[in-house]
């Protein structure tokens, strides 16, 4: 029991060291280099790095890599021809949430399944709401997925994991789709999404909807109202220590400083999303949104200095709030699932 739980360790302090790692290196990367979004390439990384132990075999990367940019292109051809037309535009948005939500809650899909969650957020809102960035879309959705790709790969090489002759047996936790609780999400996201568009604002667009479909993720109502909570302020943290982060940035702003920001609050964040408990999905959470406020403090996207991070954070305990009242209104049942699945 003791050498089990020693292992397992182990296996999260390697897995929180290749997340730091890979995320400072790439985010301060991505800063130097003027990415418009500089956050997303590190956390298409976390994502591919939180997902599992071991790399991902270069075929999935590379099918993973793939999907995403289909979907990216995707939704770049749907926003100019229908970004003008409404009712068959959030219809057909609707339907990719929907098949986003049900692949998650069959627990099969991995990261890829969230990532293609935010590439359906974030391309349609850029290409509408900032018509100087809808060309250069593709480009930054193809450089966010290669440089996350690299970064995994190459956390990977500086952090090995140990060779064992034991096949590490993957326990995929296979359900049924809950298709009325991913038909709930799927209104409660594109709530959020008509939301953002109708206000014209590119900072709550690049926030508010990311952190629903995140919490949507980890949330579960039907555990307690405590818990439930408990998810809102470790998310609502994430947005705390982005604003502590660039208050302290700003007294030094450099490269280097930006590099060894992220590194602390990413192991700390980091480590405890690569343990395996039930918290861990919820300090993931947290990351990607240290990640979202805190690349847009330091990025040159279009009005991204407007906001201040006090702005940002009440977006973010807003977007939480949301999600959690409109899933215990639309979620269904307990009872009536499992009636229904029977």
């Amino acid at each position: 029991m003791f050498a089990e739980r020693s292992a397992a360790v182990e296996e999260q302090k390697r897995k929180g060291l290749r997340v730091a790692f890979a995320v400072s290196i790439g985010f301060t990367l991505a800063v130097y280099a003027g990415a418009i979004v500089p956050f997303l390439g590190p956390l298409f990384a976390a994502q591919f790095l939180l997902g599992s132990s071991r790399p991902m075999p270069l075929g999935k990367t590379v099918g993973a890599a793939m999907v995403i940019l289909i979907a990216g292109m995707a939704m770049m051809v749907l926003t100019n021809v229908l970004g003008d037309r409404p009712a068959p535009f959030l219809l057909i948005l609707g339907l990719t949430y929907f098949a986003c939500f049900a692949a998650q809650s069959t627990g099969k899909g991995g990261p890829a399944v969230f990532l293609v969650l935010v590439v359906s957020i974030i391309v349609p809102l850029l290409g509408i709401l900032n018509k100087e960035l809808a060309n250069s879309i593709l480009s930054i959705l193809v450089a966010g997925v290669l440089s996350g790709a690299v970064l995994m790969w190459l956390a990977h090489a500086v952090f090995p994991e140990p060779f064992s002759q034991e096949v590490e047996a993957v326990a995929i936790d296979e359900r049924p789709p809950a298709l009325l609780r991913a038909l709930a999400n799927t209104v409660i996201l594109l709530g959020s999404v008509v939301i953002c568009l109708t206000s014209d604002n590119l900072t709550a667009a690049a926030v508010i909807p990311i952190t629903v479909a995140s919490l949507l993720g980890q949330l579960d109502v039907a555990a307690s109202g405590r818990a439930a909570m408990g998810l809102v302020l470790v998310n609502l943290f994430g947005g705390v220590l982005a604003s502590v982060a660039y208050a302290a940035l700003s007294l030094r702003p450099n490269l280097l400083s930006i590099f060894l920001i992220v590194l602390v609050v990413v192991l700390l964040l980091g480590g405890r999303a690569a343990a395996r408990s039930k918290d861990a999905p919820v300090f993931a959470g947290a990351l990607t949104t240290f990640l979202i406020l805190f690349g847009l403090g330091v990025s040159p996207l279009p009005g991204s200095a407007a906001e201040s991070f006090a702005t940002r954070i009440v977006y973010v305990a807003a977007a939480l709030i949301y999600a959690l009242l409109l899933a215990a209104i639309l979620w269904p049942r307990a009872a009536e699932t499992k009636r229904i699945s029977v």
